[in-house]
């Protein structure tokens, strides 16, 4: 027996319609690489424990605890001097762990996974755009640099001979500490696809250790006054903007302003991911 068809009856899906739009699936899709990232990050958290807590102990150590006792204390001769110096590196620390964290955790990783282990092609099959691939990336060593900056702070209390007085404000610690992240990490993917991955562990001596003594790490901006040709041209280190606006949330030392800090924070950021992104595009289509 014939059968007809009704022309205007709305014509079956066969196999069904997609059960989610395009955009739930890459955020599926990053929060899974994200997941990944965390499960690997598990699997080496001797190595990440290691890497995180070294430098900061080492500084607070040597300068806080060794220079004072041996009668070599930085900052000047007697408590109250000493006691000031260990106030103003306490911030410095916690931006110099930032900033390495953020690079490390991404620049190294990125030599890796471009070279010889070839991981990122794993990456870049995920059903999620190239770019946000880069921006997981920033987010990952962003809550790794997180996650080193309150470290800092039973080091801080542990170690040092001399008394750290620390004022907390609440407000800014809350709202810069993860922008400071963000441009640290953003710093990172940079610096991990400008330099070609044989030669990113050099940028560690010819770029980052620069960036760290002349980033106001163990001394504040304004105490560069006298030299002033150095207190403008350290204004180009991203590290400046990261000490002094922890020095701001963290002690009642004059401080640079925070009306400048913040939009040199968020502009370097938005720079730093723009550029990053655009070479990991690069990089990843060659």
């Amino acid at each position: 027996m014939a059968t007809t068809v009704d022309a205007q009856a709305p014509a079956r899906r066969i196999g069904g319609g997609p059960t989610r739009s395009v955009a739930a699936a890459s955020w599926t899709a990053l929060g899974a690489l994200m997941l990944r990232d965390l499960v690997v990050l598990r699997k080496h958290i001797g190595e990440f424990a290691l890497r995180t807590i070294i430098q900061p102990f080492l500084l607070c150590f040597v300068f806080l605890y060794v220079f004072p006792k041996i009668g070599q204390g930085i900052g000047g001769h007697g408590p109250a001097r000493q006691s000031a110096f260990a106030t103003i590196l306490v911030p410095g620390v916690v931006g110099i762990s930032v900033m390495f964290q953020g690079v490390q955790s991404i620049a190294l990783a990125m030599a890796q996974e471009f070279g010889f282990t070839r991981e990122i092609e794993d990456r870049i099959l995920a059903p999620l755009p190239v770019s946000m691939v880069a921006v997981e990336k920033i987010v990952s060593g962003a809550l790794q640099g997180l996650f080193a900056a309150l470290l800092v702070f039973p080091i801080a209390a542990i170690v040092p001979a001399t008394p750290v007085h620390l004022h907390i404000h609440w407000l800014i610690l809350i709202t810069l500490a993860p922008l400071a992240c963000a441009m640290c990490a953003s710093l990172g993917l940079m610096f991990g696809t400008l330099f070609n991955p044989r030669t990113v562990p050099m940028l560690f001596g010819v770029v980052v250790l620069p960036l760290t003594f002349l980033g106001c790490t163990y001394y504040s901006w304004a105490s560069l006054a006298p030299i002033k040709w150095l207190q403008i041209a350290v204004l180009v280190n991203p590290l400046v903007y990261v000490c002094e606006g922890f020095r701001a949330a963290l002690t009642t030392a004059p401080t640079m302003s925070l009306w400048v800090v913040y939009p040199v924070l968020v502009g370097l950021t938005a720079f730093f991911t723009t550029v990053g992104i655009r070479f990991f595009r690069h990089r990843v289509i060659d």
